[in-house]
């Protein structure tokens, strides 16, 4: 009952942030393993170019992992927030930074703490030409904004 209830005012919670999204976006087909290798060279690119270590997670519209990479010297517990990253990202639909200022904003909001979720910056839904999601980013390793730079660059978004 206590999980409904917690499931329910999130449910709540996000879906005041998503009214403010002017279309429901579409799951496409799922993000081929040749695509998640130029999005990760992108992300270690750029990361290197910053001196960033970090881990970088692709995963498919199932939320697979399809891809994973760590650079020398990134912490080990990055692996799994960068995976929980991706996975937040494509199965909510949204940035992880969404989550983050929801948790941010405290009240009904710190409920979001109790699904499994990283609420922190650096996870981003991956679209397809036609604006489908094809899966997610996520990346650890920085401070979490750092870890959306990364994100951002990877995506072109810079």
């Amino acid at each position: 009952m206590k999980t409904i209830l917690i499931l329910a005012l999130f449910a709540i919670t996000i879906s005041v942030n998503a009214q403010t999204q002017t279309k429901l976006v579409a799951y496409g087909p799922s993000i081929t393993l040749e695509a998640a290798k130029k999005i990760v060279a992108a992300a270690e690119a750029f990361a290197v170019s910053k001196q960033y270590t970090v881990v970088v997670a692709i995963v498919d519209t199932g939320g697979n992992l399809v891809m994973l990479t760590k650079m020398d010297n990134t912490q080990l517990g990055s692996i799994e927030v960068a995976m929980g990253k991706a996975k937040t990202a494509n199965n909510f639909k949204r940035p992880t930074k969404a989550f983050e200022d929801v948790v941010a904003g405290g009240g009904a909001g710190l409920k979001v703490l109790g699904l499994n979720v990283v609420p922190v910056e650096g996870g981003e839904p991956i679209y397809s030409a036609d604006g489908k999601i094809i899966g997610a980013i996520g990346v650890s390793g920085m401070t979490s904004a750092q870890d959306g730079e990364v994100v951002k660059a990877a995506l072109g978004n810079k």
